[in-house]
């Protein structure tokens, strides 16, 4: 998250952690949907479903090229992706683990 001048690490923590407490409270795929086109700008919506769309060619093994010729998302974007899927946070993979065991149950 970019810091703000005037926001406290302390505050800036607190209303990501707002914004992941509002995420929760969507019940349905188009209710989700319905938040983010609110909550974002076209632009800024296609780049995280471009992200999205990168792990999932990432884990299917894909080069950073065909993915880039495929999706038109930079070479830069694709590399941050894979160093975040590898070792950032875990929520790519937690993601990408639960949407499978859903679509097997």
């Amino acid at each position: 998250m970019k810091p703000h001048k005037s926001v406290s690490a302390r505050q800036e923590a607190l209303a990501e952690q707002k914004l992941a407490e509002a995420l929760l409270t969507l019940k349905s795929v188009e209710e989700c949907r319905s938040f983010l086109r609110d909550l974002c700008t076209p632009a800024e919506l296609q780049a995280m479903a471009d992200r999205w769309a990168v792990v999932g060619d990432l884990q299917r093994g894909l080069s950073y090229r065909e993915i880039h010729r495929h999706t038109g998302v930079s070479l830069t974007t694709i590399a941050r992706v894979a160093r975040y899927l590898a070792a950032g946070n875990g929520g790519y993979a937690l993601a990408t683990r639960r949407l499978g065991a859903s679509s097997h149950g």
